[in-house]
């Protein structure tokens, strides 16, 4: 393999000829950063089902162990935005190599933090640094390969950004299980080595514009970071907290007010800003983000969900969580091709129709869950979903980015990323929120239901007591009792649940009021004037 980078052209970057050495070169280095795009992405989750063991191994409470995953979220949703300049002034090689070797060394000293805070940074450095592999990866699908021919990339990038967060938790609890919770990071060292230098050799060499560095808005810069990584923490902190009943969190949203007024006035101030917000002014890309936003909320929001009622009321363990949850993530790996050819054969706005379709069906059909529903019953909920959402984020993201020139490509791609995660976290947010008022409502309502003087709960408490009292307890009224109590519960939580199925999926119905808003794209990133099939 040549030590020697691909060098573009003088002037405008042209793709390789299909089916050159130099296109198989380019082919394998887009795929090392779809790599790191991967362990970007799933580095979110990964730590999710191992929280327990990552607290024993270094010594820490509840709430600080809560903040590994809160500070990568933090730092990741600063790093993301601010790819769009990085990019302009190191270039797309060279951004993502230093992403990709940062990402590694962190997570190098995460494997050999001796405490929670210096884990807490040691996070913090790797969601911030690892940050820009994500938005540079999807903007290299369309300006590395020309307006026709990135379908199998963007169909690459809409596979590992759905299905990544779907596998980490599952992942990580077999890592923890059968190695330790250090692996949990240091199963990113090989793969980033191996990304950092494919791209540094088989990726074009493209201009440098260092300039953008040495005028850097830092108003704006310090204001953006105040604005993104304080919503973040709002969001996360805020069902726990009370929202308003929490003094400190009042402080925090106060803050996060100031910062976005000074935030948006910079952008549509400077001439250099931070980040290039005009870009929404492009009816699509607009309208691509804005179902971004609910993608994330759904794919997040379902990843969260699913797990928590097999494991509330279920009482199933991560391996029988894991199975059930593989059918989601096998129907996004079968759909992603599918999608690809879709969108060549048919406009890509009823593909996205058809994806917000199934989706919200999916979603639907899970309101319907019992308190007995297993694999049979979560089966085809799990297959709709999954084919909806991949089949929404490609052509969103094909039909949002598709009509952009290639110089506000890396902008774009930031901030539809950032929609993306956003979307997920004022989601859950606003999933634990309505969970916490939703059960409180239907305990109320069963329990105004369960009269004592009633025949039903006669016969239930009769007929537990004399169960009990063969078992041989010693007190077999409170315990029958007990089994009401626990009986309520587990229906309230199920009735919780499908609720917050129900309003996923009125969202992704609700998307599809802004399909008709949509134009076609008449080719995919670069501006030709061929149009994409």
């Amino acid at each position: 393999m040549s030590a020697t980078a691909i060098t573009a052209p003088p002037g405008a970057y042209t793709p390789p000829a299909r089916g050159t050495r130099e296109s198989l070169m380019l082919n394998i280095g887009f795929f090392a950063m779809v790599v790191g795009m991967f362990m970007a992405i799933l580095d979110i989750q990964i730590v999710a089902s191992s929280i327990a063991q990552i607290q024993a191994g270094v010594s820490a409470s509840a709430e600080e162990v809560a903040w590994i995953q809160t500070s990568y979220l933090i730092a990741e949703v600063i790093g993301i935005p601010l790819s769009g300049l990085l990019n302009r002034a190191l270039s797309m090689r060279r951004l993502f190599v230093f992403s990709a070797a940062g990402f590694t060394a962190a997570s190098v000293l995460c494997a050999f933090a001796w405490d929670i805070n210096s884990l807490i940074v040691f996070r913090c450095i790797q969601g911030f640094l690892g940050a820009a592999m994500i938005p540079t990866t999807m903007a290299a699908a369309f300006t590395l390969f020309g307006p026709n021919r990135s379908m199998l990339q963007q169909v690459a990038v809409g596979m590992v950004a759905t299905l990544a967060p779907s596998i980490g938790p599952t992942l990580g609890g077999w890592l923890t299980e059968n190695m330790s919770w250090q692996w949990l990071f240091l199963v990113n060292v090989i793969p980033g080595i191996i990304a950092a230098t494919l791209v540094w050799n088989l990726t074009p060499k493209l201009p440098t514009q260092l300039s953008l560095i040495r005028n850097i808005d830092i108003i704006g810069l310090a204001a953006m970071a105040l604005f993104l990584g304080s919503f973040e923490y709002v969001f996360e902190e805020g069902p726990a907290a009370g929202w308003i009943e929490d003094e400190h969190l009042i402080v925090w949203m106060f803050l996060c007010s100031l910062a976005a007024v000074v935030f948006f006035w910079r952008a549509f101030t400077r001439a250099n800003p931070v980040v290039d917000l005009t870009i929404f002014k492009d009816r699509n890309f607009a309208v691509g983000s804005t179902v971004a936003v609910i993608v994330g909320f759904g794919l997040f929001g379902s990843i969260y969900l699913t797990p928590l009622f097999l494991g509330t009321v279920r009482g199933y363990n991560s391996l029988q969580i894991g199975q059930i949850m593989s059918v989601g993530g096998i129907a996004m790996f079968i759909g992603g091709p599918i999608t690809g050819v879709l969108i060549r054969k048919v406009d890509p706005r009823y593909v996205l129709a058809t994806g917000l379709s199934l989706a919200a069906i999916g979603l639907y059909w899970n309101s319907f869950l019992t308190a007995e529903s297993s694999f049979e019953e979560l089966f085809w909920p799990q297959v709709l979903r999954g084919l909806g959402l991949i089949m929404s984020m490609i052509p969103s993201n094909f039909i949002a980015l598709g009509t952009l020139p290639p110089h506000k490509m890396p902008n774009a791609t930031g901030l539809i990323t950032v929609c993306r995660n956003l979307g997920g976290a004022v989601g859950l947010a606003a999933i634990n929120t309505m969970r916490l008022n939703y059960t409180n409502l239907h305990n109320q309502e069963i329990s105004a239901g369960l009269d004592p003087s009633r025949p039903e709960v006669q016969d239930f408490l009769m007929q537990a007591e004399a169960s009990l009292r063969a078992a041989g307890n010693p007190d077999p009224s409170a315990a029958a009792l007990g089994q009401l109590v626990r009986r309520m519960q587990v229906e309230s939580n199920v009735m919780t649940f499908n609720n917050l199925f129900l309003v996923m999926s009125i969202c992704f119905a609700v998307m599809l009021c802004l399909a008709p808003l949509l134009k076609r794209p008449a080719a995919a990133g670069g501006g030709a004037a061929a149009e994409a099939h």
